[in-house]
This record gives structure tokens, C-alpha cells and sequence, in this order.
């Protein structure tokens, strides 16, 4: 009887630890913490196994749903309750749009590109991005992410309509003020000073980003709108 059972044993996967899972992503996500682990899974985003004795074990699924939600917050700034959303419409059978500018594939191992590589991609010159970091739009680096390069992308595509990098310079002022109305909304929970409370931070910041992110776009779709003759 002990037989089937060793051999069902030995055919599952292997689960991991929370500090053999933090082994495997730190290299890839330097901040990532034993913290941050348990607050993912308090919001449902991974949901791993318990041993009798309540430690956690994670499936290597529940790895690769923790580096796909990793990176669409690292790569693509999205807040978790859009992460969650969509994973739960993937889980059951739906074909949600990617909620960020990259294609949906690359969200489970975001592609970092070389400066050349970036450049190629993008369709644009080695000017282009010396303007878009000039201009604060992109930041100065050896490697880039999807974010930048959908960024070097559509200041291509401006380009050709006679918006250059210099002229967008008030875009990072305007950042800088919306960055300051985040950080006031969010004193109250950073003075707590506790790790739990840094998680809950960084989290709370995505997501009134993303609602600054309405309000602008529904702002510049009405004045759009006036433009019509």
C-alpha cells in the first residue's frame, strides 16, 4: 500500500518554501520579501498550500503566478486589484486584454532590452532617446523594460506629428504634482513604519495612481471632443 502512495509523491511537483520562492524571484525582484509574499497571498493574488504544522508551500504555478504579478508591477505600474481581475477572468476560461501596454504573452517573463535592442524595437534612433531622457520622459539606463519601450514607441510616433521629447517636458512636472498628492493621501499608513504597512503603501499608491489615470484621460478625451468641428 506504502508503493502507490511514494510513487503519487514522487510524480507531484515539488513545492517550495516562502524562503526557497524568495531564493528563485529575488534575483529577478531585488525588493521581494517574506512580507510582500504573505500580503500578495492576503489579497488573493496566490493562494499557496498549508502543511499540517501552517507553513506555507508553494506549487511552481503559484511561482510563475507571483513573477506574472511581480512584473506587471514592476513593468507596467498596475495596481493589484486590476492584476487580480485579470487572472481571475484567465482562470476561468476568459480572454481578457491585457490591462497594460505590453502584448498579454510577455507578462510571464517581461523581456529587459539592451539600448540597441530597445531602439530596434521601438523604430527609433539613438537621438530619440537621448531626448526622451533629456526631457525626464525615460530614465538614463543600460537596460529597459516593456514600459520604456512602449514609451520610446509612441514618442516615434508623435515624432512624426512634430511632437518632440522637449515639448512633453511639462508631463513630468505634472507627474511630479500628482506624486505629491499621492504621497500626502498616504502618510497616515507610511508612518505605521512596519513592513506590512510598506506592502500596503506601495499597493495603495498603484491604485490611486490608476484613479488619477481616469480623471486625466476622461480630461483630455473632452477636450478632444471640442476639437471636433
Amino acid at each position: 500500500m506504502a508503493r502507490p502512495a511514494q510513487r503519487a509523491a514522487g510524480d507531484a511537483p515539488a513545492l517550495l518554501s516562502i524562503g526557497q520562492v524568495l531564493a528563485r524571484l529575488t534575483p529577478e525582484f531585488p525588493d521581494l520579501s517574506s512580507s510582500k509574499l504573505r500580503f500578495l497571498e492576503e489579497r488573493g493574488l496566490v493562494s499557496p498550500s498549508r502543511t499540517a504544522s501552517g507553513y506555507r508551500k508553494f506549487s511552481p504555478a503559484d511561482v510563475d503566478r507571483l513573477r506574472a504579478v511581480l512584473g506587471m508591477q514592476r513593468d507596467h505600474y498596475l495596481p493589484l486589484k486590476v492584476i487580480k481581475k485579470y487572472f481571475a477572468d484567465l482562470d476561468a476560461g476568459l480572454d481578457p486584454v491585457f490591462p497594460g501596454s505590453a502584448p498579454a504573452g510577455s507578462i510571464l517573463g517581461s523581456r529587459r532590452y539592451r539600448r540597441d535592442e530597445l531602439l530596434r524595437e521601438a523604430g527609433a534612433d539613438a537621438d530619440l532617446l537621448q531626448d526622451a531622457v533629456s526631457a525626464s520622459l525615460l530614465p538614463a539606463s543600460d537596460v529597459y523594460g516593456d514600459e520604456a519601450l512602449t514609451v520610446l514607441r509612441a514618442l516615434a510616433e508623435l515624432r512624426r506629428s512634430g511632437i518632440e521629447p522637449r515639448h512633453l517636458r511639462g508631463f513630468r512636472a505634472a507627474a511630479e504634482r500628482e506624486i505629491g498628492l499621492i504621497e500626502t493621501a498616504l502618510v497616515p499608513i507610511a508612518r505605521r513604519n512596519d513592513v506590512s504597512s510598506k506592502a500596503r503603501t506601495a499597493e495603495l499608491a498603484r491604485e490611486i495612481a490608476a484613479q488619477l489615470d481616469v480623471v486625466r484621460g476622461s480630461i483630455i478625451r473632452s477636450s478632444i471632443a471640442r476639437l471636433r468641428p
